[in-house]
């Protein structure tokens, strides 16, 4: 199979995992379908917010109006009715991401017992909504999440710190409504699924403590720690564990959704497929390492196969004026591991169509991917060692660009090897 079918076949089957998490898809079946006696107000955060807010408003029924955030670029075409969207910054947040969380907070506590909240959670919900715990100004959380955005943090990790934080997030919008019933509905970009992480958890209890975020802090460092660490000791700074009875959550859609439906279409394709699962963390380059080893050992088979994973991996960034993202460092880490072998070809993509701070979902890979980057004066080793991912394979032109899907259950890998002939 030659490379142009190669990345055919690969942005087929990302497509149709991306299809399995869209809104429109996954969440009509999910939403309560009777109407409060008062009013229900929808509010949202993250890349999915306008496209789940559209679909909320639709099947929906009574008294409804809302408010959501998601990032720059990734709203809906058309107005939604009696609904606002926000667009605010990502992955660090911004003075919109303030104005959208202080916005939410006064609508929420206009709620009466009769009143329902709707809550709509995505993937980059964190950074959409900033609303800084007192005696922590803005200019200083910015300055925290940009730091441990770099150090090799699991989301886990950054997430627990920005709970306790935060006056909005780790369960505080959900306490604002007071004696309303509140519904959230999360499309899951964490891996395990844990809805604590997704959008740092506005409406759902957290199982984590502030002696937890101090552990982070105290592993990864800060800006000003002691000033950190003095917040992450404030009584008044941890979160509801528990859920009262009046608070309900489902889940919509997840990286899981994503690749069981990569998957039927693969063997739909006649491949093999190995699905390594929806949860793979660690270093990126590390596990684009790991895979080629993997991939090489597949290839003597010489079975067609399919080797599927998800998940989040971290980037520890050595240089600040880097480009790329995990995907992209993943990708790179894996072409440099399979040494040019044939019979593999690969495709890294965050689902939101966004990887890192770039202009695309990800990249591919090919089996002359090292000679035609030997050819063009790109050298590999160096270029991953600098977190040059991103220009790596733009000067291939190997990038996959979708603009914005309106979802986000994470990354998809995806590894062809012995493809059979179209």
């Amino acid at each position: 199979m030659n490379n142009r079918d190669a990345q055919k076949l690969l942005t087929h089957l990302y497509q149709k995992g991306v299809a399995s998490a869209l809104a429109e898809t996954c969440l009509p079946r999910c939403l309560p379908k009777d109407a409060p006696e008062g009013r229900t107000l929808i509010l949202g955060a993250g890349k999915a917010a306008a496209e789940m807010a559209k679909v909320a408003a639709q099947n929906l029924s009574g008294d409804i109006s809302g408010l959501v955030v998601t990032r720059y670029g990734h709203g809906v075409d058309e107005a939604i009715p009696k609904f606002e969207v926000i667009e605010a910054a990502h992955p660090v947040p911004d003075a919109m991401s303030l104005e959208a969380a202080a916005r939410m907070l006064a609508l929420t506590a206009t709620l009466g017992p009769k009143d329902r909240l709707v809550f709509l959670a995505s993937g980059g919900g964190s950074s959409l909504l900033a609303s800084p715990a007192s005696g922590l100004a803005f200019e200083a959380k910015q300055a925290l999440m940009r730091h441990l955005l770099h150090s090799g943090a699991t989301i886990h990790d950054i997430n627990c710190v920005r709970r306790h934080l935060s006056t909005i997030k780790g369960g505080r919008l959900a306490l604002a409504a007071g004696d309303a019933e509140v519904f959230t509905y999360v499309i899951s970009d964490v891996p395990g699924d844990s809805i604590h992480d997704v959008a740092s958890g506005p409406t759902v209890a957290d199982p984590t403590s502030l002696a937890d975020a101090r552990a982070v802090i105290i592993r990864y460092g800060a800006p000003d720690p002691a000033a950190v660490l003095e917040l992450l000791s404030r009584k008044e700074n941890e979160t509801p564990s528990e859920s009262p009875r009046k608070w309900h959550t489902h889940l919509v859609a997840n990286a899981s959704d994503c690749l069981t439906a990569a998957e039927k279409a693969a063997t739909a394709k006649g491949l093999k497929v190995i699905n390594l699962g929806p949860d793979l963390e660690g270093e990126a380059r590390e596990l684009g390492t790991a895979h080629a080893r993997l991939a090489l050992e597949r290839r003597d088979s010489g079975v067609p196969t399919l080797i599927l994973s998800g998940g989040e991996t971290t980037v520890s960034v050595k240089n600040p004026s880097g480009a790329g993202g995990r995907n992209m460092e993943y990708a790179l880490g894996l072409t440099i591991g399979l040494r040019g072998a044939e019979g593999i070809h690969a495709l890294a993509a965050d689902t939101d169509g966004i990887d890192g701070s770039e202009d695309a979902a990800g990249a591919f890979l090919h089996p002359d991917t090292l000679t035609r980057a030997s050819a063009s004066g790109l050298l590999a080793q160096a270029m991953l060692d600098n977190n040059l991912s991103y220009r790596f394979f733009a000067g291939l032109d190997d990038l996959l660009v979708t603009g914005p899907t309106r979802t986000n259950v994470n990354d998809f890998r995806a590894i062809l090897v012995n493809p059979p002939e179209e």
